[in-house]
């Protein structure tokens, strides 16, 4: 007998392929065998976690939804929702800077790009946190005159909090703008070219067919940007900004339970990023519709296509 059916019409691909019942699938003995010792060694890992008595888990428990704790969280989430506000506001000004052809306007973006990017974090925070052995009064005024419209000590203005913000939003500004310029040189020019045609100017036609059109290409960057910088707002306990390490560092102490408060503190900081991850998916499916390749199925989605497939073929074969 002749098999008339075409390679297509016997399989197709995907979770909910049906196969034709003659092709075998290869037999992967050394995938389940991986699988196998990798989840033997995870439970090992687990269990001797569970089991050690040097984490003190009765600490951890003390610890985990304390007072202490949640002002720390609420610190952290508002310094990286406010650092990630001024991040993307200045760094899609800073883009536009860098896409002028204002020789001035082009040196100024690339000066900021290259200071705030090219000097570690950490020595940023420590600098605004310090401010005030720079410069002990912060003034307002016309400059190489004595008229000064506002004066006040950098102590005052800079607390830890203020100076933490500074640090984290002025750093993420050169990374989100380089995010951003690549998003609007992903736009095709000839959307420029066809707004100016139509008598809009270059401001409107960045705000109204430039940017909307490069969000496709800015926004999964700048969630993982966003979940960057939630961990990187442990940096700022050297300044003491109240945030949830600098709270940890606090207890540690004062009871010398260094690895228990880490491990409170890597609990909240997964349970965090794992929230965030949520919307981040969500959004990268969101705009990458239609401009992208199909998103890649998990290898829990097709085991699950694939459980599903056979229930089906069983179902039918039983009310046949």
């Amino acid at each position: 007998m002749i098999d008339t059916k075409s390679p297509a019409d016997r399989t197709t691909t995907g979770p909910t392929s049906v196969r034709d019942p003659e092709i075998v699938p290869v037999r992967n003995y050394g995938r389940w065998i991986a699988a196998v010792a990798s989840l033997l060694a995870l439970v090992g890992l687990i269990g001797s976690l569970a089991k050690n008595d040097n984490l003190h888990w009765d600490v951890v428990g003390d610890y985990l939804f304390a007072d202490l704790i949640f002002d720390g969280l609420a610190t952290t989430l508002w310094l990286t929702a406010a650092a990630m506000l001024l991040g993307l506001a200045l760094g899609t000004l800073i883009a536009v800077m860098r896409l002028s052809s204002s020789p001035v306007l082009y040196g100024l973006a690339n000066a900021f790009v290259w200071v705030f990017r090219g000097t570690p974090l950490l020595v940023q925070i420590i600098f605004w946190g310090y401010a005030a052995a720079l410069y002990k009064y912060v003034k307002i005024g016309i400059p190489f005159t004595d008229i000064t419209f506002f004066q006040a000590e950098t102590n005052t203005l800079l607390t830890p909090a203020i100076a933490a913000l500074l640090a984290l939003g002025l750093n993420e500004a050169a990374y989100a703008s380089e995010i951003v310029r690549a998003g609007i040189q992903s736009v095709d020019p000839g959307q420029t070219e066809a707004a100016h045609s139509l008598g809009m100017r270059p401001a409107l036609t960045m705000r109204r067919i430039v940017l909307p059109q490069a969000m496709r290409v800015i926004i999964p960057p700048m969630g993982n940007e966003t979940i960057n910088m939630l961990k990187m707002t442990a940096l700022v306990s050297v300044i003491s900004a109240h945030d949830l390490m600098s709270n940890i560092q606090d207890v540690y102490a004062q009871n010398y339970q260094v690895i228990p408060m880490l491990v409170v503190a890597s609990i909240w900081y997964l349970a965090l990023v794992t929230l965030l991850s949520v919307p981040q998916a969500w959004l990268e499916r969101r705009y990458g519709r239609g401009t992208t390749r199909a998103a890649h199925v998990s290898p829990f989605r097709r085991l699950l296509g694939g459980t599903m497939e056979r229930l089906g073929k069983n179902s039918k074969e039983q009310n046949r």
